[in-house]
């Protein structure tokens, strides 16, 4: 598919590339509308990752046989692939892979705040964050004596711009905060909080797991210290994260992982560590699952990151209008916008979000239904869980349609 203007994005095209949407459920045709959990892999991504296995199945780095040499230069362009892919001019020192989002914001929680953290320094984080930032800043304050702060949202879903500036001090060390909310959908002012940070010499992290497979993001002109995300919430495989890290601060780092290919030299006294990036990269890395997030990069690339940002708004603020129009709906988050992402989480009144999801399968729409790892925001929401319809680059206005019948349903069921 080469690239085309926005206007001529062919979903239905797109659509033939996902078998997967094909599958249908006691006579209704699947409508997935999970992404924000994970979203479905195109042929392209499945291919990729079986020529490996089929052609070069092999460790990296560990022979100078034929299948190793071809499996190491695929690893190892892969990080350069997704460098390019995020802006990040370092190149492959800059690029960590981890399994998932979750295990790159424990590596830098690890890695630089068991060793840099201390009482007397605090950690700024937001109301919004996932459970994935929140419980490892959390439990790591306790270990170093660090405080944990929290930016407020406002009611309307934003951060509380004015708050993060009075919050963010001297003392703070990192701020670490969502790109996108996977829970409000707010796209949040990320280079304006990285240079609240950096004004008071605090290192910034940035949870790209909800920005990344929907829009161009560039690492450089954000100036995050850190940044991560996950392969199967961009059209690739599970079991692949990605770290990226500015290169000076990677290197004063010590690893999270200690075992074979993060090393130099190991004797019975001592060991050193190999070079950026495998000093992070402990044991046998996700070799297909590299293969396949590059396939996945390629894939999106073709389509164009901008084509995909405007469609999932397209899909949100369409959603958002839908479901507005009903009385008993509350929607969580702001407004449709430049500042809201492709997700929308709501309840339908006197239903329980996890009823809803299950009226929901059985007319073959998928959702989400919880609290979505945010368990502290849905507190100061007031609801214990929420139902959460999230969109890709496949998804349809139509689907959308499926997805307030369905709510219909439950309204007269629940009645």
């Amino acid at each position: 598919m080469s690239q085309q203007n926005l206007e001529s994005l062919d979903v239905g095209a797109i659509r033939e590339e996902f078998p997967i949407l094909q599958r249908e459920f006691s006579g209704e045709q699947l409508v997935y509308l999970d992404n924000a959990a994970t979203t479905q892999t195109p042929d392209s991504v499945v291919d990729a990752m079986s020529d490996y296995y089929r052609e070069y199945n092999a460790n990296v780095h560990r022979g100078i046989h034929h299948l190793s040499q071809e499996a190491s230069i695929a690893y190892e362009e892969a990080h350069d692939r997704v460098a390019e892919f995020i802006g990040a001019s370092g190149g492959r020192e800059e690029i960590v892979f981890t399994k998932n989002t979750t295990e790159a914001e424990n590596l830098v929680g690890y890695s630089w705040g068991l060793n840099e953290l201390g009482p007397g320094d605090e950690v700024v984080l937001t109301e919004m964050e996932h459970h994935a930032s929140l419980v490892t800043w959390q439990q790591i304050g306790k270990r170093t004596g660090a405080d944990v702060k929290y930016i407020r949202v406002t009611e309307d879903g934003r951060l509380d711009m004015d708050h993060a500036r009075e919050l963010i001090t001297d003392d703070t060390a990192m701020v670490s905060a969502v790109h996108v909310s996977n829970t409000l959908g707010t796209v949040n002012p990320v280079s304006e909080l990285v240079d609240i940070a950096h004004d008071r010499d605090a290192l910034a992290f940035i949870d790209g797991a909800q920005a990344v497979p929907n829009r161009p993001v560039d690492v450089e002109a954000i100036d995050a210290d850190f940044y991560a995300f996950s392969g199967h919430k961009m059209a690739g495989p599970t079991g692949i994260g990605v770290l990226y890290g500015k290169e000076e601060i990677l290197e004063s780092m010590q690893p999270y992982l200690y075992g074979g290919d993060m090393i130099t030299k190991v004797t019975f006294e001592e060991s050193t560590w190999n070079e950026l990036p495998w000093k992070f990269e402990a044991g046998t890395p996700q070799i297909a699952e590299a293969v396949g997030l590059v396939a996945a990069i390629d894939y999106l690339e073709e389509i164009g990151m901008e084509r995909i940002e405007a469609h999932e708004e397209e899909m949100a603020r369409y959603a958002y209008e839908q479901l507005d129009a009903e009385p008993d709906v509350e929607i969580y988050g702001p407004e449709p916008g430049s500042d809201r992402g492709g997700l929308v989480s709501f309840n339908l009144e006197s239903v329980h979000a996890h009823d809803l999801a299950s009226i929901m399968n059985d007319h073959a729409v998928a959702i989400r239904a919880g609290d979505h790892c945010t368990q502290p925001l849905h507190d100061k929401l007031g609801v214990a869980a929420s139902a959460r319809a999230s969109f890709y680059v496949y998804n349809t206005k139509e689907e959308i349609d499926k997805l307030v019948d369905a709510i219909d349903d439950a309204r007269q069921l629940f009645a």
